[in-house]
């Protein structure tokens, strides 16, 4: 039975589950649709669709987004599939809204270079608090998210890969240089995208030789509360024996670690690996 606290985290994150989808559907009609660039989205595919198919954006979007949807149910499981239909619908939901109010928007800008520019930047906004969500615009960010988990791809690389697909398909519709735009679009947009989701969750392994070992322990366990694991090391020098901490800790943590370490002891021997993803085997 869920409880009053469960209720309100789910009606939070259906809150901010909207909201990200208000900013990706109004990055694509204020600013991707001006430029008619088809930048790394099923949007983009719908914008030039929009020219051959006389139906609306909104309408074709929904379309597309059903057959995806379908497939992220089977590949990403039910939470995945759950939260992608809500945001799946919503989106062109928005989009309709806004071609409404909004009818026949010409430019924000008044130049298609930073039409493009400006939808990379806004759109990345909304994708990264979505996927961090375990949920999706739909669209070719479940294709993203099959290709991240199955084939361990960085996000914003699969987002590119599959976007790129979409974003030659301008030369359907559009001149030279909207396809080039919408090339070079699609590729930043992985690279900007890559850097707001992959780099969020990147952890660093931190080795350390310490005289202060237990002080240093204690603070790791207490003060930082996480897991360390002390290895028995021998210098190949003087084959001194001497034990080895290591830990993992997120971006702020290792800066209190590093902080602290300095002022516990500036001769300590430190190694930083970056670990970008991490696996608990349970026993079987």
């Amino acid at each position: 039975m869920k409880t009053a606290s469960d209720h309100k985290a789910v009606i939070r994150e259906l809150v901010i589950m909207t909201a990200a989808v208000a900013i990706v559907a109004a990055a694509v009609y204020f600013f991707l649709v001006p430029s008619h660039a088809s930048v790394s989205s099923i949007a983009g595919l719908g914008i030039v669709l929009s020219n051959f198919v006389p139906i609306p954006l909104s309408v074709i979007t929904m379309i597309l987004n059903v057959i995806l949807l379908i497939i992220g149910f089977l590949t990403c499981g039910k939470e995945f599939g759950a939260k992608t239909i809500y945001t799946s619908i919503m989106l062109p939901v928005f989009l309709g809204l806004f071609e409404k109010l909004f009818p026949g928007f010409t430019s924000m800008t008044n130049s298609q270079e930073l039409d493009v520019l400006c939808y990379i930047l806004v759109v990345s906004i909304g994708l990264s608090i979505l996927f961090n969500m375990n949920a999706s615009s739909g669209g070719l960010d479940i294709v993203a998210k099959i290709m991240n988990k199955y084939l361990h791809m960085d996000l914003g690389k699969a987002m590119s890969l599959s976007g790129m697909c979409v974003a030659l398909s301008a030369a359907l519709a559009y001149d030279k240089k909207t396809v080039v735009l919408s090339v070079l679009g699609t590729y930043f947009n992985g690279i900007i995208l890559d850097r707001f989701i992959f780099d969020h969750n990147v952890k660093r392994r931190v080795c350390i030789i310490t005289e202060r070992e237990e002080e240093l322990r204690q603070f790791i366990i207490h003060d930082l509360h996480s897991g360390a694991t002390i290895y028995e090391s021998i210098g190949a020098y003087n084959m001194q024996k001497r034990n080895e901490i290591i830990t993992i800790v997120d971006r702020s943590e290792y800066q209190k670690l590093m902080a602290y370490i300095n002022r516990l002891d500036s001769k300590a021997f430190i190694t930083v690996y970056t670990v970008s993803d991490m696996k608990y085997q349970p026993k079987k």
